[in-house]
């Protein structure tokens, strides 16, 4: 998998954030402190509903 960190991850190392994968089908979801324990993978289409309501939430 490659993972991806946010464009928002802040300044130092920007290991303060969490990391994403994508597959065709599925987003993985890791914390970028400790990479080598569990990871969260959802359907993609949800991921994307998520980051939808997240901007429309952020607008105001």
């Amino acid at each position: 998998m490659h993972w991806r960190k946010s464009s928002h991850s802040g300044g130092g190392d920007g290991d303060a954030c969490v990391e994403i994968a994508e597959s065709v089908t599925h987003i993985a979801i890791r914390d970028s402190k400790a990479p080598t324990r569990a990871t969260l993978s959802i359907p993609a289409p949800s991921f994307a509903a998520f980051i939808e309501g997240i901007k429309r939430h952020s607008r105001g």
